[in-house]
């Protein structure tokens, strides 16, 4: 047996059937399973036999250094840049090591997903290759950079290949800093390509669909359910992250997405398969421009029953705070003085609630009304998320932040809250 094999091990009264990797240990063997997990077993424990050889070709299966792929131009085709952030939505499996490898530019993302071929003519870009919770301002800005540039050197569309645990921060940021005349469209992947139930090569496919429609926003396209029939868009102002594993863990809040992309029929490059169902910014409709500012220092605090006072004092100074109180907009009413000085240290404290649904209204009790005669600012329906990086982009170009929170800049403030399904 050699490793790229298929194999079935037996060990005690286990079973174990999947491709036979590379091992380290001589006294080991690392079989991948057929759900993309590794596992190992001492070889002196072990029955081993091969049911195919040669599955995969481990020499072969990694490009040599240097080697990459040529992208022809197609004149009919639009262009579409990839910027790649980091995540496993353009991994591929290295065989050698077991491991799951990102995949950068435009070349590795056709090998990587090669349903992606003749749907465009592809730029690559990589802006950054880090885990998605190590984001931070500096690299939001980086972005915004790069999309406004790619767009000014004639992208038709940008899609934005993204860690999915901050991608909804990396969305609203752009949203923000960026009027886009064309999509930007933020994608990612749930399950790494090396599992049956990956996501990878769907989300990517209506992606670069969605980078080529006639929408102008920022966008977040992900599965639209655990079936592989759709994928949703998402205003990047508009969206969370609401399952840890489930591929459609993305939900637009407060209302449906904006729009959807269908798989068949983008797979069979049918121009319908991308289908808006919602009001939106239309191709061409804005002037391309940059405002990448941020005030970095500002901060989420999320109020809860018990809290410790510190938390907040620790807000002493600071340019912005985001509460996330409870209900309508409420935090106790002993905070109620601490948030005054803050505001009277000139601190921008904005209100938002901890309800998925709805909006914050702090004229009903008598805690929203201390609030309000604190200087608290309503925070309206904006997520809490979306709400931070906002207050840091007004705190950086506004001159009247607590103005323009009340304001809705991107599509982060709905006109009404209603009840949808």
């Amino acid at each position: 047996m050699n490793p790229g094999d298929r194999v079935r091990v037996d060990r005690a009264d286990q079973t174990y059937e999947g491709v036979l990797l590379p091992s380290s240990d001589a006294e080991q063997l690392v079989v991948k399973l057929d759900g993309g997990y590794n596992v190992g077993v001492l070889r002196e424990d072990a029955d081993v036999d091969v049911l195919e050889s040669g599955v995969y070709d481990i020499e072969g299966d990694e490009p040599d250094e240097g080697e990459s792929s040529t992208i022809e131009f197609d004149e009919d085709l639009p262009t579409i840049s990839l910027i790649s952030t980091g995540g496993t939505i353009a991994s591929t499996v290295d065989y050698r090591t077991g491991a799951v490898t990102a995949q950068f530019d435009a070349e590795d993302v056709l090998r990587a997903v090669p349903d992606l071929a003749g749907r465009a003519n592809y730029r690559g870009r990589v802006v950054a290759n880090i885990l998605s919770e190590n984001m931070d301002p500096g690299i939001w800005q980086e972005l915004a950079h790069a999309v406004h540039e790619e767009i000014e050197q004639g992208a038709d569309g940008v899609v934005v290949m993204h860690g999915t645990d901050t991608m909804q921060y990396s969305a609203s940021a752009l949203a923000f800093m960026l009027d886009t005349p064309v999509p930007v469209v933020f994608t990612g992947s749930q399950r790494s390509a090396d599992r049956p139930s990956s996501d990878n090569v769907m989300n990517a496919v209506c992606a670069v669909e969605a980078a080529k429609s006639d929408c102008a926003e920022v966008l977040v396209c992900m599965h639209g359910s655990e079936s592989d029939d759709d994928c949703a868009l998402h205003r990047g102002t508009r969206v969370r992250k609401n399952h840890t594993s489930r591929r459609d863990a993305f939900e637009t809040v407060g209302a449906e997405p904006l729009g959807v992309v269908d798989y068949d029929a983008a797979a069979d490059e049918d121009p319908e398969a991308v289908r808006f169902r919602r009001e939106h910014a239309e191709r061409d409709s804005v002037d391309l421009d940059i405002e990448p500012a941020l005030a970095s220092d500002v901060e989420l605090v999320k109020f809860t029953p018990g809290m410790d006072p510190a938390f907040l004092e620790y807000c002493e100074g600071k340019a912005g705070v985001v509460v996330e109180g409870t209900g309508l907009g409420h935090v106790h009413t002993d905070f109620i003085p601490t948030l005054e000085s803050h505001v009277d240290d000139g601190t921008t404290v904005v209100m938002t609630s901890q309800c998925l649904e709805g909006r914050v209204c702090d004229r009903v009790y008598d805690t929203g009304r201390d609030l309000l005669d604190a200087g608290v600012v309503e925070g309206e329906d904006m997520l809490p998320g979306t709400a931070k990086v906002k207050l840091m982009w007004v705190l950086a170009n506004r001159d009247d932040p607590a103005a323009a929170m009340g304001e809705d800049l991107a599509g982060e403030i709905q006109e009404r809250s209603v009840p949808w399904e």
